[in-house]
């Protein structure tokens, strides 16, 4: 079971840090949904990601502290050589498209593909469909989307930053899965040292579903300027 809580605790202990990338074609709404998972908010005269950016958010999931440090990055071809790079450690990814714009559900294989080829592939992702709030300028039926995603193995949800329909649902959705495989592992570990206590590890940072390991400083570091 997860809690939102609230949006952030300077003084409260970390059990777990996830990163998590937001990947998709610019203009689907990446940034807006990001802005209203770690800040309730939305701006209407939001401007293009230049760059990579990431902001965190910490919930409960299962009494334990995780802290989501989500990744944004910008959509436009020339920033490729950018995003391809900052996957590295991400255990959760949200492949994001517009339902009004079928071109932006067309380009999620090769995103889909560049994901793979670059993050763990044990990586938990969620395909999003943005912008319900355009119902009537939709242009990908949810069938559509629904049968790639189960075709992919991934999870979809359809969301709307504007009116915050299943944003937090979606992020919940990728955390709650990325902490049962980090547990089962911990489990697991613990058990093969005999002393079957997951909580050993608490404290930790852990960046993949594997040994806990902290986040290395030059990884805290917020933004890629071009």
């Amino acid at each position: 079971m997860a809690s939102g809580g609230g949006y952030g605790d300077p003084s409260q202990k970390i059990d777990y840090v996830f990163k998590v990338v937001l990947i998709g074609d610019s203009a689907v709404g990446k940034s807006q949904i990001l802005a209203r998972f770690a800040r309730n908010e939305f701006s209407l005269d939001s401007k293009a990601t230049i760059g990579v950016e990431f902001q965190t958010r910490t919930l409960v999931i299962e009494h334990k502290s995780v802290k989501a440090q989500i990744w944004d990055t910008a959509g436009q071809e020339r920033y490729r050589a950018v995003t391809s790079a900052y996957y590295r450690g991400a255990v959760g990814a949200m492949l994001v498209y517009d339902i009004t714009k079928r071109q932006s559900f067309d380009h999620i294989p090769r995103w889909l593909e560049e994901l793979r080829s670059h993050a763990d592939k044990n990586i938990v992702i969620i395909m999003i469909g943005n912008k319900t709030d355009l119902e009537d300028q939709r242009a990908v039926p949810t069938e559509d989307a629904k049968e790639f995603a189960q075709k992919e193995g991934l999870f979809f949800l359809e969301t709307s930053a504007l009116e915050a329909t299943n944003v937090e649902n979606a992020f919940l959705t990728v955390l709650t899965e990325i902490f049962n495989i980090v547990n089962k592992k911990n489990l697991s570990a613990g058990e093969n040292q005999g002393n079957g206590n997951p909580a050993s590890l608490s404290g930790k940072k852990i960046l993949i579903p594997g040994p806990a390991q902290e986040i290395p400083a030059k990884n805290k570091m917020c933004c890629t300027s071009l």
